[in-house]
């Protein structure tokens, strides 16, 4: 019963993992057509944007949608509460750098009390394009 039960469950959480990352992109795309860009150019769709483009690639390769999704609360929260809430601060490159350092090392305490795991097999160049990417979302 072990043998059949186990490749069960790990297809099941497969399956789940895997349709989430699809939805995500999907998702994200949807929801973030619009951007602050007052000139009417024909290019306002922010899925254009190479950190986008890039950063998403990277959030559906990692296990990042296991904990996070753009507008629904999961473990962590979600990417446009992280969006908005370090949109004002006038040094972007520090901002990312910190956030890339966060992804990497992991933390508690900013969202709560549930830590956020450390990724050390991320590299600094990867985790500040997540993040480049995550920013792009704010509302």
């Amino acid at each position: 019963m072990k043998k059949i039960l186990l490749p069960i469950m790990a297809i099941a959480l497969l399956t789940s993992c895997g349709s989430g990352g699809s939805n995500e992109g999907t998702e994200a795309n949807d929801n973030t057509t619009n951007t602050e860009n007052t000139d009417n150019s024909a290019s306002t769709d922010i899925s254009d944007n190479p950190d986008y483009q890039s950063g998403l690639a990277l959030v559906a390769k990692n296990d990042c949608l296991t904990c996070h999704k753009v507008d629904e609360k999961l473990i962590g929260p979600p990417y446009r509460e992280v969006a908005d809430k370090y949109a004002g601060i006038p040094n972007r490159d520090s901002i990312v750098k910190h956030l890339a350092d966060k992804i990497i090392s992991g933390g508690t305490g900013v969202w709560g009390q549930v830590a956020m795991t450390p990724h050390p097999g991320i590299s600094e160049p990867d985790a500040e394009a997540m993040v480049k990417y995550i920013l792009l979302l704010k509302k």
